[in-house]
């Protein structure tokens, strides 16, 4: 038995936590550089406020009925979601992070206790009490009904945001009221195959037979009509797996002409990417380096170009990738053009000490060069983790006029002693 729970309006809510007086008024949250709108509140949502839609289409309408604009403030929502999942981590049995703002239980053991939809409204209230966070419950024998049951909790409001769907009849009943679209893991383009074979609801898809989904689609798409009766195919993954690359980049908040500004950003790149795959404990072999201007812009003179380095042997050592970074973007630059993103990618990962060194490699050298390495990019991390930025790489810069707009940021209420919030 598996409950999925999902936080309403995420990023939203999160800028509200701190704001009381932000209760009923509408929000939203903006993409990188303030461009697009990427989360609203549901008074937003009221307004027609869509999800993509760039904010000067919208400026007028926003205006109009006050609706208040905040900058991703990513620090922020990180912090709020670990204390989320924290919380659901100690209620449940077994917990899978499945994304910022979504997790699913394992709810063995818990119905003999007290009832499922009971402890629907236990995860709600909890969450709401401790974190401030409203959330929406689905709780189903499988992931793929779970996910349409906390659609279901979502949609409805008389559901009290949690929806059991254990019964036959009430998952039937769901089923037959949402269109194939809203199963989970079909896309736009399966959706169109599905129609042209007649395939219009979810209950259409679960009473397909699944040897004939399966010759004419795939075994996913047949682990899906299984997972619609019922039967579960998809395990809790308890253990996050690991990244298969680490890709840090970003448009930036001005166009870059000169070489230096590129090479701040490529520098702060290297250390953010760097910093990750050692929260992942991963050492990486392969760099890619990739600078563009906008394909959308028809005043700049088209340019985009990528170069790949892959090392003697695998690291995590920031010092190494931004050396080996630099000579890529030596190659890659050219000057006359207004660069609008950049960005660097970590591939090809080990885990620690599985890697075959050179076989003329020192190994007793190796061994202590890199442990030294380990422990001073460790303590970076421990550093920049109390305080942001404690401590950077010169190459990074200081100023970083590039960097992306972020003109309305909201204060780090939960990760910055300097930001927080003060009672009178």
């Amino acid at each position: 038995m598996f409950a999925l729970v999902d936080c309403n309006n995420f990023y939203a809510s999160c800028e509200k936590l701190f704001r009381p007086d932000l209760t009923t008024t509408p929000v939203v949250v903006l993409s990188n550089n303030d461009g697009c709108v990427v989360a609203r509140s549901k008074e937003a949502k009221a307004l027609g406020i869509k999800m993509g839609v760039p904010v000067f289409q919208v400026r007028e309408l926003m205006r109009r009925h006050g609706v208040l604009a905040f900058s991703s403030n990513y620090a922020l929502y990180a912090d709020i979601s670990q204390r989320v999942m924290s919380t659901l981590d100690a209620l449940a049995p077994g917990l899978e992070v499945y994304s910022i703002d979504e997790a699913f239980l394992d709810l063995t053991g818990v119905q003999p206790l007290q009832s499922l939809t009971a402890f629907g409204q236990t995860i709600r209230q909890r969450i709401q009490k401790w974190q401030g966070i409203s959330v929406c419950v689905g709780i189903a024998s499988s992931k793929t009904l779970a996910k349409l049951a906390n659609h279901a909790a979502k949609t409805w409001p008389g559901t009290g945001g949690v929806v059991d769907l254990t019964c036959k009849v009430r998952q039937r009943k769901l089923l037959a009221l949402l269109p194939v679209s809203e199963v989970w893991g079909i896309g736009n383009k399966l959706t169109g195959r599905l129609q042209q074979l007649g395939i219009h609801t979810a209950l259409q898809l679960a009473d397909a037979n699944p040897s004939y989904i399966r010759q004419h689609f795939s075994v996913v798409v047949e682990r899906t009509v299984r997972e619609l009766n019922g039967e579960s195919c998809l395990e809790l993954e308890q253990i996050a797996a690991t990244k298969k690359q680490i890709i840090s980049s970003r448009s930036f908040g001005q166009r870059i002409t000169a070489k230096q500004h590129m090479v701040e950003a490529i520098s702060e790149y290297i250390s953010r990417a760097c910093s990750k795959l050692r929260h992942e404990q991963q050492y990486a072999r392969h760099l890619t380096v990739f600078l563009r201007t906008s394909p959308f812009s028809d005043k700049d003179i088209p340019y985009s170009a990528t170069k790949s380095i892959t090392l003697e042997a695998p690291s995590s050592d920031t010092r190494l990738f931004l050396a080996k970074a630099m000579e890529l973007l030596d190659a890659l630059w050219a000057d006359g053009y207004c660069y609008a993103k950049a960005g660097v990618m970590l591939a090809d990962f080990y885990d620690p000490d599985v890697h075959q060194p050179d076989l003329f490699e020192p190994p007793a050298a190796s061994h202590q060069q890199s442990a030294a390495a380990q422990k001073l990019m460790q303590l970076m991390d421990k550093l920049n983790a109390k305080h942001s930025k404690t401590i950077w790489f010169a190459s990074q810069g200081a100023k970083q006029q590039w960097a992306m707009k972020r003109e309305m940021l909201s204060p780090a209420y939960t990760t910055n002693w300097q930001a927080l919030p003060r009672v009178r």
